[in-house]
């Protein structure tokens, strides 16, 4: 009975998994590019060091959502784990998914720590905040990142159906330390500390003689990363307490089916809810603020599509093999149209 039970948790857990990668997947990469576009596109955030580090860290959220959905895709294409038969995929998605997640974390952590100090009044603290800076700490901790799946990458096996750790000092590493420090409370309390910081800081701008421009960029960035610390906060501690729990517990198929079952179903769930964190950070962004819709709307209309329209009628005119000289007798916006073409297509 508790067998047959269990194979049914187990078939619906392989289909939540399946649905719910896909469309983390989908709505994911349509967040995340937009993030990038919007960052990349503006002047206004083209040089400063909180847009650059949102910006890193939406280009490692996609890196992570492929590869969750890389792992559910080929598990549901064989109706079996792939992991549990190749070790070169055993050890290349724990690659991924560990030095990505440490770059995503600890860019929130950057951004926190940056508002504080481009928001700080003491000025040996405003000069610490510096794109330089931020280029650099991103190029280390992505350093960091690769040396770091070294140890797993030499300890990782598969055993009993599973691929997983198995190493007694390394399962004790990932479970005292990796887990509900280095990607845990650890990143949780510098992000959650420094943004408080930077908040207080923001709220005595107004005291300050500052141009209304850069006072308004860093209120709505230090809310931005406010907003995303929250989110990061509430979807990522789930996930490292079970973490947690599954090393120090090591249930397997053979020992007790039903509870391995139980576990897979609860284990899908929190990854979803991990993925929903490198997710939604774009919608958040623009549910929550009114500037950053008007922001993205600019990005999106006047400037991607107007781009695009204007492309496709000078293709059009291609394609009709409409090739006028600009000498022709034309009006003043046929000559400005005439000249544009010539510009790009010649």
């Amino acid at each position: 009975m508790s067998t047959s039970t269990g194979l049914n948790i187990i078939h619906f857990t392989n289909k939540l998994s399946q649905y719910s990668s896909i469309t983390l997947f989908v709505i994911g990469t349509i967040g995340n590019l937009l993030n990038i576009l919007v960052f990349i596109s503006l002047k206004l955030f083209r040089n400063n060091q909180c847009a650059f580090y949102f910006t890193v860290e939406s280009i490692s959220n996609i890196f992570l959502i492929t590869n969750s959905l890389a792992i559910y895709l080929l598990a549901s294409m064989g109706n079996y784990d792939v992991a549990i038969l190749s070790i070169l995929w055993c050890k290349l998605r724990s690659i991924l998914f560990v030095s990505c997640t440490v770059i995503t974390l600890y860019t929130i952590c950057f951004s926190g720590i940056d508002q504080y100090l481009s928001t700080s009044h003491l000025f040996f603290l405003r000069q610490l905040s510096t794109i330089k800076l931020a280029r650099c700490l991103t190029i280390i901790i992505v350093i960091i990142s690769l040396l770091h799946t070294i140890p797993f990458v030499i300890f990782l096996d598969i055993q009993q159906g599973v691929c997983t750790v198995f190493h007694p000092q390394m399962v004790n590493y990932i479970s005292y330390i990796y887990y509900p420090v280095l990607i845990g409370f650890l990143p949780m309390t510098i992000t959650l500390i420094f943004s408080l910081l930077a908040y207080q800081n923001v709220r005595r701008i107004i005291r300050r003689q500052i141009p209304v421009v850069r006072r308004r960029l860093d209120q709505q960035l230090t809310a931005m990363v406010l907003i995303r610390i929250i989110i990061f906060l509430i979807l990522t501690l789930p996930f490292t307490c079970l973490q947690m729990y599954t090393y120090l517990t090591k249930i397997t198929p053979s020992s007790n089916f039903y509870i391995f079952a139980i576990e897979n179903l609860v284990s899908s769930i929190v990854a979803t809810l991990l993925n929903l964190n490198y997710a939604i950070s774009f919608y958040m962004f623009c549910i929550a603020f009114q500037r950053f819709r008007r922001q993205v709307k600019h990005v999106l209309i006047k400037k991607y599509w107007r781009r695009c329209k204007l492309w496709c009628f000078f293709v059009e005119l291609l394609n009709k093999d409409w090739h006028l000289p600009c000498t022709t007798p034309l009006s003043q916006s046929h000559k400005h149209m005439c000249k544009a073409a010539h510009f790009i297509f010649l």
